[in-house]
């Protein structure tokens, strides 16, 4: 079966951390570029968080998380992690990872764009709150 699935996700206090994980089965990510993406409470429209492309790996991180979250990629297991410390209420949403085969996912004026990426996880919640 042909899957992405996250976990890791939960209620953290204000400045905690969280790792969210995602995990490919039934294809080989990679040679795809992968995204984070979340989904606040109320809204309508996914948010690109962070990205990762193929080869050398290079990244991509939304300005609100920058210094914070840090994505990476493990090609032998067929897995993908955002680790986020110093969360804030802000960061509250569903976190979706998904994938793309077009390296302008995470280039350039397309990077984290959200019509960019095919397939899609089911989405992991996470919750920010004293």
């Amino acid at each position: 079966q042909v899957q992405l699935v996250e976990s890791g996700g939960g209620l953290v206090q204000p400045g905690g951390s969280l790792r969210l994980s995602c995990a490919a089965s039934g294809f080989s990510f990679g040679y795809l570029t992968i995204g984070w993406f979340r989904q606040a409470p109320g809204k309508d429209v996914r948010e690109g968080v962070s990205c990762i492309r193929t080869g050398g790996g290079a990244t991509n991180y939304a300005d609100s998380v920058k210094g914070r979250f840090t994505i990476s990629r493990d090609n032998t297991k067929n897995t993908a992690n955002l680790q986020m410390i110093s969360l804030k209420p802000e960061d509250t949403g569903v976190y979706y990872c998904a994938v793309s085969s077009d390296a302008r996912a995470c280039i350039g004026s397309m990077s984290m764009k959200e019509e960019m990426y095919r397939r899609w996880g089911q989405g992991t919640q996470v919750t920010v709150s004293s």
